[in-house]
């Protein structure tokens, strides 16, 4: 080996490496962007939007991944507490007119009765395509029927988002970054 070679090498190896981005500090589940490949289950979709939930002046707390797989558009909602809670959710069609109006019990196509767990108001953050606005309010109403099948009610400036899905293991959703 030559002595110029030798000292590129070493000079080479003194260099620092390279700072990581933002995005990259994040665990996986909140660093799910637009674009990206979501496995869940054996099924393959792409993310088409994102919306992020925080109250004013702290870190998000839930996150909700608009998934396509051809046609369909299913949701999956991400809640961080000490582990992360993550329910794969189909839009319902249905209708409420006031945010005053919402049961503390749901009755869904006569099968599922649904029991109020919590409701708050958050502010949004959205990305791509999604049902709701950044910066703006949400109220968030999350019900339970039983360990896995909880249903979500959202109303962000008079219009009601539906909700209906199962709690699945965080460590089945696989995550393929996009290159862009």
């Amino acid at each position: 080996m030559s002595i110029f070679k030798r000292i590129g090498n070493i000079l080479r190896s003194r260099k620092e490496p390279a700072a990581p981005s933002p995005q990259s500090t994040l665990p996986p589940l909140e660093a799910i962007s637009v674009g990206d490949i979501v496995n869940v289950d054996l099924e393959e979709y792409v993310v088409s939007g994102k919306v992020i939930y925080a109250d004013p002046g702290y870190a998000p707390h839930r996150f909700a991944y608009y998934l396509q797989s051809g046609r369909e558009v299913h949701c999956l909602v991400v809640e961080k507490g000490r582990t992360y809670d993550c329910f794969m959710c189909r839009f319902l069609e249905g209708g409420l007119d006031d945010p005053n109006d919402v049961p503390t019990q749901l009755q869904v196509d006569g099968d599922v009765t649904y029991e109020l767990e919590h409701h708050r108001t958050d502010r949004t953050q959205a990305q791509g395509n999604t049902d709701f606005r950044s910066g703006d309010q949400v109220t968030v109403w999350r019900y339970f029927a039983n360990e896995t099948d909880h249903f979500y009610l959202q109303w962000q400036d008079g219009k009601f988002v539906a909700m209906e899905g199962s709690r699945i293991p965080s460590g089945e959703v696989k995550v393929i970054k996009s290159k862009a």
